[in-house]
């Protein structure tokens, strides 16, 4: 799964890398590496621009909350526990098929979080004979620096308790896509540790490569068995992975030194 991730781009960075045809300055967001659900994320989306006189399309760069929430939903309670959408049954699940069909998006990461727990702990664990094993946290980012585009899907959801000209009338909220993860080497491992993603954990936000995000993004594009095709995972070995400080475990910890990659892991887990 996708919990938390770092996004420490500018946004006048993002807007060059995926040929952005609109933003607007004043929803900048500050650097973040410690992202977690609910926060204002930037995604990278196309729809026509609201109040133009042409109906095209736009291919913009929004900022929106991470955590989706239906449009059909009475509350947006359960947005937080939506932060994420299995690339398996996205198409057939009630709150994600819609926006699958006709809003879809990329979603900007240096790269995501994900904790590792030794086997014995785990047991421990599942037997209920320990409450909190110790979890080290990974980093998994592109090998080569590049921006990790996730897929992901937005949703518009009404606050009918407020007026239509109220500023939070209308939530825009998004979710990450998720697939299993690769089973192959990563392009670059750590010295002492997981060997491949699944390693890791048995899922991984699906990474969407360059030549994919124009068709990703078109919202002509509506046949759901096309669309599935672009989820096919992207080729193996284009990603690294390393132990990174525990202080990252804590959401209110917030800062480069969150991905300082350290020589060993802090919490023994045996691979």
């Amino acid at each position: 799964m996708c919990g938390r991730y770092a996004a420490s781009r500018r946004p006048e960075d993002l807007v060059g890398l995926f040929e952005v045809e609109k933003w607007e300055p004043q929803e900048t967001l500050a650097p973040d590496w410690n992202v977690a659900p609910t926060k204002e994320v930037y995604v990278v989306l196309e729809r026509p621009v609201k109040g133009a006189d042409d109906p095209a399309p736009v291919r913009q760069l929004r900022t929106l909350k991470w955590g989706l929430v239906p449009s059909w939903s009475k509350t947006p309670e359960g947005g937080a526990r939506m932060i994420n959408a299995r690339a398996e049954t996205v198409h057939e699940k009630p709150s994600f098929r819609r926006p699958f069909a006709s809003r879809r998006c990329l979603i900007p990461a240096d790269g995501y979080y994900e904790w590792v727990t030794a086997p014995e702990e785990r047991q421990l664990e599942e037997q209920g004979k320990k409450k909190r094993p110790r979890k080290q946290p990974y980093f998994v980012t592109p090998a080569d620096g590049s921006v990790m585009a996730m897929a992901g899907l937005y949703e518009f959801w009404r606050d009918k308790t407020l007026p239509d000209d109220h500023p939070n009338a209308w939530w825009v909220t998004c979710s990450v896509i998720t697939t299993e993860a690769e089973t192959g080497p990563l392009g670059v491992a750590p010295a002492e540790g997981p060997g491949s993603l699944a390693d890791i954990h048995p899922r991984m936000p699906l990474m969407l490569t360059p030549d994919r995000w124009d068709a990703w993004l078109d919202p002509a594009r509506t046949d759901v068995e096309q669309l599935r095709e672009l989820l096919a995972p992207p080729p193996e070995g284009l990603m690294r992975a390393y132990p990174v400080p525990t202080a990252v475990s804590n959401v209110r910890n917030n800062g480069p030194e969150l991905l300082e990659e350290l020589a060993a892991p802090e919490e023994s887990t045996l691979f």
